[in-house]
């Protein structure tokens, strides 16, 4: 009985085993193909931003001297006749960067002194000194002392350089120049000479009581030799082919600019270390 039985539990086992290896296998599923990535790419050296304009350096420590150029706006052109109904005379805008000039002469014969600084000003804030209207009384609000006060009330310097333009006569003659500009003289059409001028003045104005320093014989030997020199001064003489006709034109004109920087130039360097110098 058991042995019947035995044989039976395999005879079922055998037909379980084969009818499950015989059933027919679900159809094979088309196998997805592997989503092949691209290889990864290197990254590359990162671009440089551009660099933040950096803020520029605060100027810091005392001001010892404030620098301030009222020279560089308007060119001089003038004619000189026989007679004063032959003279002619016009005001030409300039942008020679003039007063960038001065103020770096300025530092050129301080040695590069951080307690030099430049003085901005407004528009117009010398107009009352050059075009003043007191005639007979002179109006204190009118001259430098003042006009420096008005536009300096945070910069705190120990003194104030002012350079300003002037008229003079040349030397030996009744002409007034005008400031920086060319002059032409002579004859009619047939005999004339052009020359350049800079008539630049320099003044000190202290920066606590914003009174005038004056310094009556500054330069004197400087200015004495140069007005005693026998030949003409290179610097002013200009080739007639160069003066502007019209005036309007001189503004334009690359050889007066450079000519009347280089004459600039001479001028302060020759005027600025007597003022410079301490007492």
């Amino acid at each position: 009985m058991l042995r019947s039985f035995a044989v039976a539990a395999i005879f079922v086992s055998f037909c379980a085993t084969t009818g499950w290896a015989q059933s027919p296998s679900a159809p094979p599923t088309a196998a997805t193909p592997a989503t092949t990535k691209p290889p990864a790419k290197k990254a590359g050296p990162k671009a440089k931003q551009p660099a933040a304009n950096k803020p520029q350096a605060a100027e810091i420590g005392p001001c010892k001297l404030g620098v301030i150029s009222v020279i560089g706006e308007r060119y001089s052109v003038q004619k000189f006749g026989l007679t004063i109904f032959e003279n002619e005379e016009s005001e030409v805008a300039i942008d020679w960067g003039l007063d960038d000039l001065v103020f770096a002469r300025v530092k050129a014969a301080t040695g590069g002194d951080p307690g030099v600084r430049r003085i901005t000003y407004p528009k117009g804030a010398f107009e009352p000194f050059y075009n003043p209207k007191s005639r007979f009384i002179p109006d204190p609000n009118e001259r430098l002392p003042a006009i420096v006060r008005g536009i300096t009330p945070n910069a705190s310097c120990d003194r104030y350089l002012v350079a300003t333009t002037y008229k003079g006569e040349l030397p030996g003659t009744r002409m007034m120049l005008n400031g920086i500009g060319t002059f032409n003289q002579g004859l009619g059409n047939l005999i004339r000479h052009s020359h350049l001028f800079a008539n630049i003045s320099i003044n000190l104005i202290d920066g606590r009581s914003y009174e005038q320093i004056n310094r009556p014989f500054v330069n004197f030997g400087v200015n004495l030799a140069a007005s005693m020199r026998l030949t003409e001064d290179p610097l002013t003489k200009l080739d007639n082919d160069h003066f502007p006709n019209p005036p309007a034109t001189a503004s334009s004109s690359a050889i007066l600019r450079e000519r009347t920087r280089a004459l600039v130039t001479d001028r302060l360097d020759r005027g600025l270390p007597g003022y410079l110098k301490q007492e």
